[in-house]
């Protein structure tokens, strides 16, 4: 997954061992969404890890619950052919758990109600005899508002229930819940390490607890939740000088013109999206993060064009003193509640002595770089430069906010820290950052839930940043046109023979995580 922060010669992070999580839980309390979570972030830190869904295994083996015998989910003595599927599930998630630990992984978390004391307590002995450590994830949920989301947005959208009145899937859903909830046993016992979670974020409770990697997962379930939000992610406007790292430059006209269209975009499609919910807009705020540099936090100066005067004029010289700055948080008299906050972390890679350099002049002074470069893009550092790998390091605060955020958030930022952000949200190999096209003008919806994440990608701009006369004479729309500088924060758009992945790709790439997805759409601005 997308940059592994750290890696050891055996592959382990910090010898941490092996370790297996077990998810426990009735249904609809959240352990799908948790264990998804969980999997990106370590996946992200360099360990290797996997989720073994004991739902996904069945419906993939055995089919919808359409194909069952009639007691599969029913309490009470089985029919001897309901035991043997049963238990061929069972088998068949364990030899996956043991497949991906015999072939290097580190961590397994495994997917599944895990309700009485006994079937769990049996489960844990088999690896612990193994050296694998056992810790048990409880996810408690008494918020009925929680589980009735959970059912609706996440179960009743699988092969369960595929052609089901919606009304009747929760129903029977509901069935299944209270059939568990007779059998189901809380963790009591302290014999394994646990970690509680109450209504996914709410509150938790950690038991024996140790180590790193094992405390890193602790620190991540304490900042996540299953809120439904949105995140779009936009490049800034043009800015009046284009390519130079140093002269943080202003907005130029065009760039400026880009930003109140970026504003009129986002508001129009996202109050839409949030009425086809069922959410009022104006009872949602928007949060905006942006970096410091000024063609960054310029560009959603449109959503404040509201305000004072003086709100403006603080907003427009905000310190670089390493903090978060809230500019405002609410536009006066605009009925917009939206707050916007500069993040330092978030400015551009730093190109070092390339800074303004075209390809060919790279390579004509630093031929030695330029060929290192060029067969490890992600990993290599130009002298008095930041590599990808060090971004990503840069980034992990903002990927701990990220998953803390509750409020629909718009990223406006310089490509290659969305490159890295959306690479961490979708599950692309770190090799393929550096690739990623993040086209001026493009606004790409991301919306996280319990099995990956929906996309889709709206084109709204063609003006300066974006259209460019191609050498006949034609206009090129769709792609970002070849910056003759600054190659390295465009690195996607400037570098032949690489694979380019546009935003277009990364719909189609990350609605392929999980069921039930929407088709991605591109749709033109009138």
């Amino acid at each position: 997954m997308a940059a592994p922060l750290y890696t050891t010669a055996s592959g382990l992070l910090f010898h941490a061992g092996k370790i297996l999580i077990l998810t426990v839980g009735l249904p609809a309390r959240g352990k799908t969404h948790i264990s998804r979570a969980l999997e990106r972030y370590l996946r992200w830190m360099g360990v290797k890890t996997q989720v073994v869904s004991l739902g996904d295994y069945r419906r993939k083996t055995l089919g919808g619950a359409q194909k069952l015998p009639p007691d599969y989910f029913n309490l009470g003595e089985k029919s001897p052919e309901t035991m043997e599927l049963r238990k061929k599930v069972s088998d068949g998630c364990e030899k996956l758990i043991w497949d991906f630990f015999e072939g290097g992984g580190q961590v397994v978390i495994y997917d599944a109600n895990n309700g009485t004391r006994k079937n769990r307590q049996t489960l844990a002995e088999k690896f612990d005899k193994a050296g694998i450590h056992v810790i048990m994830l409880e996810s408690v949920c008494d918020n009925k508002e929680i589980i009735e989301t959970n059912i609706r947005n996440v179960k009743i959208s699988s092969p369960d229930y595929r052609g089901w009145d919606p009304d009747k899937a929760v129903e029977d859903y509901y069935t299944r819940i209270r059939d568990r909830e007779q059998s189901y046993e809380t963790i009591t016992e302290t014999t394994w390490p646990f970690i509680r979670i109450f209504n996914v974020g709410e509150k938790i409770m950690v038991n024996n607890i140790r180590g790193y990697l094992q405390s890193r997962i602790v620190f991540f379930l304490m900042n996540i939740h299953n809120r439904f939000r949105t995140i779009y992610f936009a490049r800034s406007g043009q800015s009046l000088i284009e390519h130079s790292y140093k002269a943080d430059s202003d907005l130029s006209p065009g760039g400026w013109e880009y930003s109140e269209r970026l504003k009129e975009f986002v508001l129009e499609k996202r109050a839409k999206s949030l009425e086809q919910r069922g959410f009022n807009p104006s009872d949602r705020r928007l949060v905006i993060w942006t970096s410091t540099r000024r063609r960054a936090h310029h560009t959603a100066w449109p959503f404040l064009s509201t305000a004072s005067a003086s709100s403006i004029s603080q907003s427009s010289s905000a310190p670089t003193d390493g903090v978060d700055h809230p500019t405002t948080t609410k536009a006066a008299g605009s009925g917009l509640n939206v707050k916007v906050i500069e993040k330092p972390q978030m400015s551009e890679i730093n190109p070092g002595v390339w800074d303004g350099l075209t390809p060919d002049q790279a390579r004509k002074f630093y031929p030695e770089e330029w060929a290192r470069f060029v067969k490890d893009p992600y990993a290599f550092r130009a002298p008095r430069a930041e590599s990808y790998h060090d971004l990503s390091v840069r980034l992990e605060p903002i990927l701990i906010e990220l998953e803390r955020e509750k409020e629909d958030l718009l990223i406006i930022g310089h490509s290659s820290v969305i490159r890295c952000l959306l690479s961490y949200l979708i599950g692309l190999p770190a090799s393929e950052i550096p690739a990623i096209e993040i086209a001026r003008g493009d606004l790409l919806e991301v919306i996280p839930t319990s099995y990956g994440v929906h996309s889709q990608a709206f084109h709204f701009w063609d003006g300066p940043g974006r259209r460019v006369d191609a050498e006949d004479g034609e206009v090129e729309l769709g792609y970002l046109h070849k910056d003759e500088t600054n190659f390295y924060e465009n690195y996607a758009e400037d570098t032949k023979g690489k694979k380019r992945v546009t935003t277009i790709d990364i719909a189609s790439l990350s609605n392929g995580v999980g069921e039930a997805i929407d088709t991605p759409q591109r749709t033109e601005s009138p």
